[in-house]
């Protein structure tokens, strides 16, 4: 009868430490929580500094011109009249660095 009156608390304890560790409220359960959390956050802060990178970029067409005009050169190959474009091959650029 003594061994059984210390079993039963000792069983209590054990029920309430187990739910405690791994219930749906428990102390695993709140570290990945903030483990995911932590993850959010970095990604959060990626994107808001990519956000402002791009309100600058917008700002940028919207109102400097030679930013504008280096982007039509650079992605649309356009040129000034009268300019001449010289374009080298690469496979020869590509020789050269292997010799």
């Amino acid at each position: 009868m003594r061994k059984r009156m210390l079993l039963l608390p000792a069983g209590i304890i054990l029920f309430i430490l187990f739910f405690t560790v791994f219930g749906d409220r428990g102390l695993l359960r709140i570290y990945h929580l903030n483990k995911e959390n932590k993850e959010i956050q970095e990604h959060l802060r990626l994107l808001t500094a990519e956000n402002e990178q791009l309100k600058r970029e917008i700002e940028a067409l919207r109102s400097d011109r030679r930013y504008l005009e280096s982007i039509a050169r650079r992605d649309f190959g356009l040129v000034r009249q009268n300019e001449v474009i010289y374009q080298f091959p690469q496979e020869k650029k590509d020789q050269l660095t292997q010799k």
